[in-house]
């Protein structure tokens, strides 16, 4: 396998998966060195990671200084935010109702705006807060999901225009379901210090394994495009997800 045993972590479980990656989070946010620091996050959506965001609310959410974070969004479907496809709704429901962060470092996706002007605002609103390292946003850590066709945030196959140019986000549209979504792109999304995958379900496992043994097959996944240029790369997978790699 080519792939550093430090960067992947397998659990038995989904729930022993959430409480894995938890725990990682709070190490990463709990710096001694640097009280101050704040933190840009990009979440995901989807079912995956709402044991994850209970978790990390119920055993971690009094010991981290939710005042330093930023929450932003990896992608949005174009429904308003109290609809059960939200991924803001998932967040909001399972983590930030149930922690103390102050409203204004919450920066969501409108997905119940016009996605082509919401796409442009929510560029912009990423370039005024997310601090530049030569003129582009660095997020300090994006944590992704990935469905069972590949794809990860809203990058779906056959979509190349979006791999091109220096877009921060984009307007794409679910191949299976028609639905419009806005996505941060691959650009941005491989500038971040840290990138998580986290990854569940003996479905996806074949994918799994195509995309960390780099084998040919893997170059029509989306997720396979996700490669940080100067960062970091974690996948957080559980037994299923992980059953084609130690074979």
């Amino acid at each position: 396998m080519r792939f550093s045993e430090n960067s992947l972590f397998v659990a038995p479980t989904p729930v022993k998966l959430a409480e894995e990656l938890a725990g990682w989070f709070y190490s990463q946010v709990f710096n001694h060195s640097n009280a101050s620091k704040k933190y840009y996050i990009a979440l995901s959506g989807g079912t995956t990671p709402v044991l994850f965001f209970n978790y990390l609310a119920s055993y971690y959410g009094k010991y981290i200084d939710w005042g330093r974070i930023h929450f932003f969004w990896a992608d949005e479907r174009c429904v308003p935010p109290d609809d059960n496809d939200s991924n803001y709704k998932t967040a909001f429901v399972n983590l930030l109702s149930k922690i103390e962060i102050p409203s204004a470092q919450i920066h969501r996706i409108r997905g119940e705006s016009d996605p082509h002007k919401e796409s442009v605002r929510y560029a912009e609103e990423i370039m005024s807060i997310v601090p530049l390292e030569d003129n582009v946003p660095r997020f300090d850590l994006i944590l992704l999901g990935m469905g069972a066709d590949g794809h990860t945030a809203s990058l779906f196959p056959d979509q190349a225009e979006l791999y091109d140019g220096n877009k921060l986000v984009a307007v794409t549209i679910n191949p299976n379901t028609q639905q419009q979504r806005i996505t941060l792109t691959p650009w941005i999304i491989n500038r971040a210090a840290k990138i998580v995958f986290q990854v569940t379900g003996f479905a996806k496992a074949g994918i799994v394994g195509e995309i960390l043994q780099q084998k040919p097959e893997a170059s029509q996944y989306s997720a396979s495009k996700i490669k940080p240029i100067h960062g970091d790369m974690y996948w957080f997978i559980d037994a299923g997800a992980a059953k084609e790699l130690f074979k």
